[in-house]
Order: C-alpha cells, then structure tokens, then sequence
C-alpha cells in the first residue's frame, strides 16, 4: 500500500509538519511518564483506527520498557487488571477526549478528577495536549492512508 501523499517530500506539508513534529518532541520530554505517553498514544491511534501509529506507539512503548503483554490488552484496558490506577484515568481521559463525537459532554467531570487525583497540573496539561495532539495527526495519517510496520523506535526523536 502506498500513501496517497508524502508529507515530508511535498514543500507546503513538510513546512507545517516541522513545527508539528517539534510539538511532539516537546510534548515527550514532558513530566508525564513516557509509558503513560505511550500507553495514551496506543489508544487513541487504536479508537482512530490509525495504523501507523499503533505500530509506531508499540514500537515506542517497547523501547521505553512497556511490557509486550500489557500492550495487548490496552485495546481492553478495562477489563485488564494489569494497569495501575494512574495508567486507567489516563487511559479513560484519553478515551473521552478522543470519543468526542459519540459523546456530547466530552470529557465527563468524574473522569477529568480521577486524572486530576493522579496527576500533576503540569503532567494533566501535557496529557490533554498529548490527546489533542494525537487525534491530529492519527487524523493527518488516516486521511492519506499512511502504511504501517516499518517504524523503527526513535525514528522522530
């Protein structure tokens, strides 16, 4: 399968995505913990259908010490007992934030204090702009149905 458009040889792609690819960065030398990072980049690219970033954020989740048997289940995170708390209010906050469609309200107050119990203001503000930001460009990948499985970890870094 081929991408409808490469985003780093097209001039007008490649200028805009410079900065989006330096807000990722910046977003991954944040306080949030990388394997929550990871774990959040995981579902949200799974709830958008985004191949290529499921495969890179299991990449990424692997070389940042997540455990091969807790990246299958996040697609069932729920009904999974090996998530710690902080990991689930990450996990349903990223849930929400990207289900907006489905559901009005967005993120619900309930889900927002479990996330503000377990996480600092600095580590809340970068898990809401981590959600945001994926949703982004799992949405840039989906449109031009970017192929998958070739993700070496640390290609972006």
């Amino acid at each position: 399968m081929d991408a409808r458009l490469n985003y780093f040889a097209n001039p007008a792609a490649g200028k805009a995505l410079k900065y989006v690819m330096a807000a990722g960065r910046e977003l991954k030398d944040s306080p949030l913990p990388a394997r929550t990072q990871e774990l959040v980049a995981l579902r949200v690219s799974q709830v958008n259908g985004c191949a290529v970033c499921i495969d890179m954020h299991t990449k990424e989740a692997v070389a940042a010490g997540e455990d091969h048997g807790r990246l299958h289940l996040v697609a069932a995170w729920r009904e999974a007992t090996v998530f710690t708390p902080a990991e689930r209010a990450a996990l349903a906050l990223a849930e929400q934030g990207t289900r907006v469609a489905d559901a009005a309200e967005g993120v619900d107050d309930e889900v927002w204090a479990e996330a503000a119990r377990h996480y600092d203001e600095d580590q809340l503000a970068t898990l809401v702009l981590l959600v945001g930001f994926l949703n982004m460009v799992n949405r840039l990948n989906a449109i031009t149905r970017q192929p998958a499985g070739s993700y070496e970890a640390g290609s972006f870094h």
